[in-house]
């Protein structure tokens, strides 16, 4: 579903919709800020960069034949304009107005972008160590990074990311597994440094460093570190950045940015200067545009244009983008922008302005204005399920006193969104006294307990899954109960976590001939973490059982996100789609929720925030046809419960009334 609105979006856009202009700027603008930040390291140039390449995106959408390769492409404007500012930094300063300062123009550690990304996301643990760690990475490193961040975080897919490098999967596969290496060698490097008390032979090793990070000294650290017996227990173990990385949010463009991009597009159609150099066309193979502003001054190597009644100075150069006060003004020379897209390009300053949050941004929405981030709290008020037994009928009083006041009347009730329910829809209940009435309030088509039977919690026409969960389970009386309950069984429950069913993918192996001799249709292990990467939980037990000739039917997984933004549903969406690649096999997803988990506990988003990305994932998972089944955690809204559905007085939360809708 997602991808359909994304293509009828980019093909609305280079059409010359205005709207559609509007909201493709504001669901990529992030994206593009990433890309350029990470990649340049946060360096004041940015700005600059991210505001060409977004400017190349809007007039180059005529020469984009296919819009399902828009993200490619986009992303590949954006490498091209971070490549050429690392190899000419002079290009867009030859005009002389700001001054380069040279060899000393490094970004501030400071104010670098790993700072911007700890302060922003409000990172902690490991995932701090893994943003302060970007800063050793030599250019290339960064570079890539700034890629597979954004695939590890569900905004991008392997393909997007090798085409954007012009690479084939399997080069960028292996390029990726390098630099994970160097990234994990500097993680080791900031916990040594952040080790208290610190070595004393480091800090002998430390004589003569400035304090910039850098891969000289990256690779000397390290080399001390891997061999000193106290850094070695400093250090500890690592978890994998991509298990890390996974549902984490994008930093928002800072204010200057889009005061900038205001200024430039509002500008330049005020003052007539978008698409008046006809016959001008965009150069697909060098990524500039040819044709000029028409200028009011001539200045060697640079041109002036009008904009809004402002003189704004640009760099020489086709296809050159130059800045005549930082921040103030979007000076365009040498791009003109083809007839069709002339009107949409005044809605970027539009589209800039909504994205800007001063913490995580909302990539996803499909309205600018949503970019916002929502209140803390809901102010939805209770939904009555229709299941409630409406209260009677007061019989007006024989006779009524004339000094009695009248009743206040009583605010009418919301009513409920209609019920939908789909074959894939389902809910995770546990000991609940409504759950036969949840189940129908929400729609549900199925539901399951995480265990073999639902003796305790029964439910009339609604299907009830079986699940054998761990070790102790599997005994002939318990499968004999799996089998009596239908034709589907779920296999063990986060064997990957010592506080669930705690297995080694070797001990599930030998247990799981007992499972497929019930003939029952078989789900694979549902694993906490990391089910598409190579060698952890998941990827050993698949490759077991292919060794053995085992049956697995379907993959089970369980998702919980930590970016409340709109961005969520992205990242979802990304973590199936890796899976299915890898093991070509449908999906239930049997778990999944907005649910931060980190050294404090569990965080949870607003009411609202939560009742958006049930909306927005449905959506997507009802459109994705490997996905089978989805179940939300959980129905009952009892005790601590902060993402159920259904309250057991026949209410319904707000996220019961989104996933009643949902479908």
């Amino acid at each position: 579903m997602r991808e359909g609105y994304e293509q009828a979006l980019v093909s609305a856009a280079r059409d010359g919709d205005p709207r559609a202009v509007d909201r493709l700027v504001a669901e990529y603008l992030p994206l593009v800020y990433n890309v350029v930040g990470r990649a340049l390291d946060g360096h004041a140039d940015v700005d600059d960069v991210v505001q060409e390449t977004m400017l190349r995106c809007v007039t180059g959408l005529r020469q984009l034949r296919d819009p399902a390769r828009f993200r490619a492409w986009l992303v590949a404007i954006a490498v091209r304009q971070v490549r050429d500012r690392q190899a000419d930094p002079y290009r867009a300063r030859q005009a002389g107005h700001l001054g380069y300062p040279g060899d000393h123009d490094v970004s501030d550690p400071g104010a670098d972008f790993a700072d911007l990304t700890i302060l922003r996301l409000e990172l902690s643990g490991q995932r701090r160590e893994v943003a302060e760690a970007t800063r050793w990475l030599d250019a290339d490193d960064r570079e890539l990074l700034s890629l597979w961040w954004l695939e590890a975080s569900g905004e991008l897919t392997r393909d997007d990311l090798a085409q954007s490098l012009g690479l084939s999967n399997q080069h960028a596969a292996v390029r990726v597994q390098r630099m994970k290496a160097t990234l994990d060698t500097a993680r080791i490097v900031v916990r040594a440094l952040a080790a208290r008390p610190r070595c004393a032979e480091l800090a002998d090793v430390l004589a003569g460093w400035s304090g910039r990070p850098d891969a000289l000294w990256r690779k000397r650290l390290a080399r001390h570190v891997r061999e000193c017996p106290h850094c070695g227990v400093a250090v500890g173990q690592l978890v994998a950045a991509e298990r890390l990385l996974a549902g984490i949010g994008l930093v928002a463009p800072a204010a200057g940015l889009v005061a900038a991009m205001v200024s430039a597009a509002g500008g330049a159609i005020a003052g007539g200067a978008v698409g008046s150099a006809a016959g001008a066309a965009w150069n697909g193979a060098t990524g500039s545009a040819t044709g000029a502003w028409s200028t009011t001054t001539a200045v060697p190597g640079a041109g002036t244009a009008q904009l809004g009644g402002v003189a704004a100075t640009g760099a020489g150069g086709p296809g050159s983008v130059g800045t005549a006060a930082k921040g103030a003004a979007w000076v365009l020379k040498g791009v003109a922008i083809s007839k069709p897209v002339a009107a949409a390009v005044a809605t970027v300053a539009v589209a800039a302005a909504a994205v800007v949050t001063f913490g995580v941004v909302r990539s996803g929405d499909p309205v600018p204005a949503a970019a916002v981030l929502p209140p803390a709290a809901s102010s939805a008020p209770p939904r009555v399920s229709p299941d409630a037994t409406p209260p009677p009928t007061a019989s007006p009083s024989a006779a009524v006193s004339p000094t009695a006041k009248p009743s206040p009347k009583k605010k009418p009730v919301a009513p409920l969104p209609p019920t939908r329910k789909t074959a894939k829809k389902g809910a995770a209940v546990w000991d609940f006294p409504a759950v036969n009435a949840g189940l129908k309030a929400v729609g549900a088509s199925w539901y399951y307990n995480w265990g073999a039977d639902n003796d305790r919690m029964p439910a009339s026409g609604v299907e009830f899954v079986p699940m054998i969960w761990g070790t102790a389970n599997v005994t002939d009386a318990t499968l004999a109960k799996a089998k009596r309950e239908g034709d589907t069984l779920l296999g063990f429950n986060e064997p990957d976590m010592a506080e669930q069913s705690n297995m080694t993918p070797g001990k599930a192996l030998e247990l799981w001939p007992r499972l497929q001799a019930t003939g029952m249709r078989l789900g694979s292990p549902s694993v906490a973490f990391g089910a598409a990467d190579s060698g952890k939980w998941l990827d050993q037990f698949m490759a077991g059982a292919k060794q053995r000739g085992y049956r697995v039917d379907f993959i089970t997984l369980h998702w919980y996100g930590g970016d409340f933004s709109s961005a969520a549903v992205g990242h979802l969406k990304g973590y199936l789609q890796q899976v299915y690649a890898k093991y070509k096999l449908p999906i239930w997803l049997t778990e999944f929720a907005l649910i931060r988990f980190d050294g404090s506990g569990a965080s949870y988003p607003s009411d609202a925030q939560q009742a958006a990305f049930i909306e927005g994932a449905t959506d997507m998972l009802q459109g994705l046809s490997y996905v089978e089944r989805y179940s939300w955690f959980g129905l009952p809204s009892a005790g601590d419960s902060r993402t159920g559905l259904y309250k057991e007085n026949g209410t319904l939360t707000p996220m019961g009334s989104a996933y009643r809708a949902a479908g």
